[in-house]
């Protein structure tokens, strides 16, 4: 069997058991370096790939945060210096020691690591085929996710596919965007070719990467890529296409399901990050197992639920946005004259804008304390594979044929269907339903970059809403200071 050489294997093995019952079933001592890739030994590296996922730089608080910078809310907080870093990167003044884009910078490496160690050891273990591939494939799968973050953030950054091991050199170049999402693409490919369907999946190990959540990335890359390469769009429509035959049915699908406490892998969730609310750990320590969102959306000073710090305030042009009759709002907010909350009414006066956020609140008979929410975070689900096809078709000219996907999502809405647009109107309405379907999910951000080219849609957008600082060299968070100090091949993005 092949032994584990790599002392940095040492440290995954206790971080191996983090959320749900797969991440819960496997040891949860460290991994020996002389250790046999066993199956259980290839799972335990496998799930430890995960755990940066459900950390605060990343899904438990700075890709939600994105919104913010995307002009759908503002920071809110304890207002002076509470979480300044996110104002100067909203506000597009932040400098490389920004925190914000440290805190987003720094998990993604240590999930590619942890990935590239799987990748590497993996393939010659005497085991189980079928576990083997699964293995592997989640760690292509999730490899690519964390290097389409990076890219989608900071452009073109050091691509490295073999684990780091003690005395190597740190000064490691930047390749170009195309090699990083070239890397993405490949790792996407074979994360299809080795991962199983999530309906073919027990309950024990509902939560991990699927196919289904492999097509749809590779979907969004695709999407990314697709103005300067108008043949991509065909391939968006494809590859969504191939998630719709695995039998999803957004009309069996409610739409308040995917947030707060009934996000727990249902019919439309494609992937989520895992959390169980385990209160072996403090709110604050690295390896909480209780998500954020609650506690840090919900109105300050309300009472309403456990925290309540009061973050990620609404504007009041994001509000005006709503279509009326859009059943969406009164799950996606909270405002003066909405449905009570727990029995809780709501007062403007709990934020600065007058809003809050509502779709990520659970009540205090969920979760009491602030460390005990269990809720998941869905990062891809089955209204944007519609949506995605919908733009593919539209921008290869079929509006018409665009209606169909389209109205799937705004009929569950509760809107009316959109018929006979033009491709100019049809884009427009596509890019208007995608806000509004997931709003405060962190897809506005990525959304506002790669419409058009050039970022011109992003700055018109930005400078109607008053970001007149927003430039195209700061659709880019700069290379953290600490990075460009410790790596003295690191190159940093214009502007900064």
């Amino acid at each position: 069997m092949k032994k584990i050489l790599l002392l940095s294997i040492i440290i995954i093995g206790v971080m191996s058991t983090s959320c749900e019952d797969f991440l819960n079933k496997y040891p949860k001592d460290a991994v020996s370096t002389d250790a046999e890739i066993t199956e259980d030994v290839a799972i335990a590296l496998t799930n430890a790939c995960y755990k940066p996922l459900q950390s605060s730089n990343l899904y438990n608080m700075r890709m939600w945060s994105l919104d913010i910078l995307a002009g759908n809310s503002n920071v809110g907080g304890g207002g002076g210096t509470d979480g300044i870093e996110t104002v100067q990167a909203a506000n597009f003044v932040a400098t490389s020691d920004n925190g914000f884009a440290l805190y987003i910078w720094r998990s993604p490496w240590v999930g590619i690591n942890r990935c590239n160690i799987v990748l590497q050891n993996v393939p010659s273990a005497d085991i189980d085929g079928n576990i083997k591939n699964r293995c592997l494939g989640e760690a292509y799968f999730l490899r690519a996710h964390y290097y389409f973050i990076l890219a989608q953030l900071f452009g073109g950054v050091p691509v490295i596919t073999m684990p780091h091991t003690a005395g190597k050199s740190t000064a490691i170049a930047r390749n170009t965007l195309k090699e990083t999402y070239s890397q993405i693409i490949s790792d996407c490919e074979n994360a299809i070719k080795l991962l199983p369907e999530k309906s073919t999946y027990a309950n024990t190990d509902l939560g991990r990467a699927c196919k289904d959540a492999a097509y749809t990335m590779l979907a969004k890359v695709y999407l990314v890529l697709a103005p300067g390469e108008n043949n991509y769009y065909q391939k968006v429509s494809d590859l969504c296409d191939s998630v719709t035959a695995m039998g999803y049915d957004l009309s069996k699908c409610k739409y308040e399901d995917n947030f707060g406490i009934k996000a727990s892998n249902n019919a439309e969730s494609l992937f989520e990050i895992q959390y169980s609310g385990n209160t072996d750990y403090d709110f604050w320590n690295s390896d909480a197992q209780c998500s954020w969102l609650s506690c840090f959306m919900g109105p300050r000073n309300s009472g309403m639920v456990a925290g309540g710090y009061g973050w990620n305030q609404p504007t009041q042009e994001f509000v005006n946005s709503y279509e009326k009759g859009d059943i969406r709002k009164n799950i996606t907010i909270l405002y003066d004259g909405c449905p009570d909350f727990d029995g809780h009414k709501y007062s403007s006066s709990y934020s600065y804008t007058g809003y809050n956020v509502r779709k990520f609140l659970v009540t205090k008979e969920i979760a009491a304390e602030t460390n005990e929410n269990p809720s998941n975070f869905v990062v891809y689900r089955y209204a944007d594979v519609l949506l995605m096809k919908a733009e593919a078709l539209n921008e290869t000219g079929k509006p018409a044929q665009a209606e169909a996907p389209l109205n799937i999502v705004r009929e569950r809405a509760g809107l009316a269907d959109i018929r006979g647009e033009n491709e100019e109107e049809m884009r427009k309405t596509i890019i208007h339903e995608r806000r509004m379907e997931f709003a405060f999910e962190g897809q506005r951000w990525f959304d506002l970059i790669r419409i058009g080219t050039g970022g011109e849609y992003a700055l018109t957008f930005l400078h109607s809403i008053g970001k007149t600082n927003a430039t195209k060299n700061r659709l880019l968070l700069p290379i953290p200071q600490t990075e460009m100090d410790s790596n003295t091949a690191m190159t940093q993005n214009p502007g900064y």
